[in-house]
């Protein structure tokens, strides 16, 4: 790290145990992230405050190479766990290291794209038993329940309407998708 962290207390009495507690914390992050630049955690200790009560706040702010940071606050309003300094110390520096791997996922360029859900058409619809067939792109018939249809809803489905689904394994009537969703944006006229 370029500067020393730099670790504040509030509303509490400062503690050479509890500044360890957070330099130990503090290098474990950068063991397995390295190259941070700065790092400021400001504790906040249990006060008269009205949503909090008696709860420990913790926030900490890490620099990053290129501009690049990392920002942790909020403590729940109605955690007791809060209350305890160790509890809130893990839980702050849990949410820091997954934001932290995260944007060290995205410096590195390992950003999970996900596929766009593929398309079908409404092909067949049993209103009275609840149940339909979608046609996908490659033509094969997939079977879908009225419960695994997103709003509008099962009884607002036209066939020849576009719709996105989600294949779930194949059940008793072969291909079956687990959840469709309308693209009303699409729906014929």
């Amino acid at each position: 790290m370029e500067t020393a962290p730099e670790i504040d207390f509030q509303d509490m009495e400062p503690s050479d145990a509890v500044r360890d507690q957070i330099a130990h914390k503090i290098a474990r992050l950068e063991d397995h992230y390295g190259r941070m630049t700065a790092c400021r955690v400001i504790l906040k200790g249990p006060g008269g405050r009205h949503r909090t009560g008696g709860q420990y706040d913790i926030n900490i702010h890490l620099v990053l190479p290129d501009k690049r940071e990392v920002s942790v606050g909020r403590t729940p309003t109605q955690d007791e766990r809060f209350q305890n300094l160790d509890f809130a110390l893990n839980d702050a520096f849990k949410r820091a290291r997954r934001q932290l791997q995260d944007e060290v996922g995205r410096i590195r360029g390992e950003v999970k794209h996900h596929a766009p859900e593929p398309v079908a058409v409404v092909k067949t619809l049993i209103r009275e038993e609840g149940y339909g067939y979608l046609e996908s792109g490659d033509g094969r018939e997939i079977y879908f329940h009225e419960n695994c249809v997103s709003d509008p809803g099962f009884d607002s489905l036209r066939v020849g309407e576009r719709v996105n689904f989600v294949e779930s394994d194949d059940g008793r009537q072969g291909p079956q998708a687990s959840r469709v969703k309308p693209l009303r944006e699409n729906a014929p006229e």
